[in-house]
């Protein structure tokens, strides 16, 4: 939900001053910490230490150790309601990941939107807000979407805050927090010193494509449990379509993460018309995000024109499309095919075990799905592969942001909490 109290800042918005707080880089992984590996097990629900031992492979000792510095720490606690009744000697008492006490705030700053939530230690999501991305000089921008992420933590005063997370596009530097996004115009814009002076939090910063390959990775846990699938090994390739393209490779148990930053797709040649501001036409990127797809529709007089503070917005084409309009249907249809096409090339590159679709641009018209699956295997020149759709659907932006607060702690809790609180409050 936007607040516009929020997304409309003074003219005269000072950029944040102070004390930076940690930038750390965020840990795209499955950890192999023995601290985060119980912490894990018990992300699904309460689990006795004997079934956190097989779970993990970590021998009854080690897990014994673990529950108990991470009940210390307040990172777990225990089920003494379901204790385990007609056992002989010590009763079995389980175990499960503290969800009351600490909070994380992930933000996620996209083209035109920007999403700031809240999440516990399981990576359930516990409420958010929308803001439009303020259009001002790069240091003034984030500090006004940094004090929007604060004023949205200040209402959740029972929870001891954690970690700040921010994914967006661009080329990001992980180790110091700065990113170069151009469609934003910012350029080695300091944004994980500028969120951890805001917050007073230690911070990391990712590409958002590989933060939703993150989540995929990192908060399926409870999901699985719930839907009784089971984590495979192998790579995973992540494609992101909505106002930027992007994609994100996931070997076994981690994102892989280039030194020089993510590639880019946004240049991959489609065959149309449509003209990019790199000076070539056809490029991806400009053919298949939601501003381009909207123009064609409006120039096409499927959706109508209009002014400020009405302007016309893709669900206004998902719309007409629903009630029956051809013309919207086949640009619809048509960016489909795009996608499906280029998941199929980039497959292609990568032979991965697996293909993940996410972002609105696949599930904004749920009909026009089918066309990419038929693009995709159509064009593919290998065997079938799993292709698949993002577990979070229309929510991904959310949990690559929820995934970036979280996954130092996921990696090394103990760690994480030693830094959060020798944070200076």
């Amino acid at each position: 939900m936007t607040s516009p109290a929020l997304e409309r800042p003074s003219r005269t918005v000072r950029p944040a001053r102070g004390v930076p707080r940690p930038v750390v880089a965020p840990e795209l992984r499955i950890s192999d910490n023995p601290a985060a590996m119980v912490l894990r097990a018990a992300t699904a629900g309460p689990i006795f230490r004997d079934n956190a031992a097989r779970t993990t492979g970590l021998s009854i000792a080690t897990v014994n150790r673990q529950v108990s510095a991470l009940l210390t720490a307040g990172l777990l606690r225990e089920r003494a309601d379901l204790t385990a009744s007609g056992a002989v000697g010590r009763p079995r008492i389980p175990f499960e990941v503290e969800t009351d006490r600490f909070v994380t705030v992930g933000v996620h700053i996209g083209a035109n939107l920007t999403r700031i939530v809240a999440a516990d230690l399981s990576g359930r999501i516990l409420g958010g807000l929308e803001i439009a991305t303020p259009q001002a000089a790069q240091d003034a921008a984030i500090t006004i979407i940094a004090r929007s992420a604060k004023a949205f933590l200040d209402r959740l005063p029972r929870r001891r805050p954690l970690w700040v997370g921010v994914a967006l596009a661009g080329r990001v530097d992980p180790v110091a927090g700065v990113v170069d996004h151009p469609r934003l115009d910012w350029h080695s814009a300091p944004v994980g010193s500028i969120f951890g002076t805001v917050l007073d939090l230690p911070v990391s910063v990712a590409a958002h494509v590989e933060a939703m390959a993150a989540a995929e990775l990192l908060l399926t846990g409870t999901s699985q449990e719930r839907t009784g699938a089971a984590e495979r090994p192998g790579s995973s390739l992540y494609l992101y379509g909505r106002e930027t393209v992007g994609v994100a490779v996931t070997l076994h148990d981690r994102v892989y993460t280039p030194a020089n930053g993510p590639g880019s797709i946004a240049h991959l040649p489609t065959g149309s018309e449509v003209e990019c501001s790199c000076g070539r036409r056809g490029c991806l990127e400009a053919t298949v995000g939601e501003a381009a797809v909207l123009a064609r529709a409006v120039r096409a007089g499927v959706v109508p024109r209009r002014e400020a503070p009405r302007k016309p917005v893709i669900a206004d084409l998902y719309r007409a499309a629903d009630q029956g309009s051809e013309q919207a249907r086949s640009i619809l249809f048509e960016r489909a095919e795009i996608l499906g096409r280029t998941a199929s090339l980039v497959r292609d590159m990568f032979n991965p075990d697996r293909v993940v679709l996410g972002g609105q641009a696949f599930t904004g018209y749920r009909p026009a799905l089918e066309r990419v699956v038929r693009s995709f295997g159509e064009s593919t020149t290998l065997a079938p592969t799993d292709l698949r759709i993002s577990r979070f659907g229309g929510r991904v932006q959310e949990h690559a942001a929820a995934v970036t607060s979280l996954s130092v702690c996921y990696a090394d809790p103990l760690s994480a909490l030693r830094r959060s609180t020798r944070a200076p409050r």
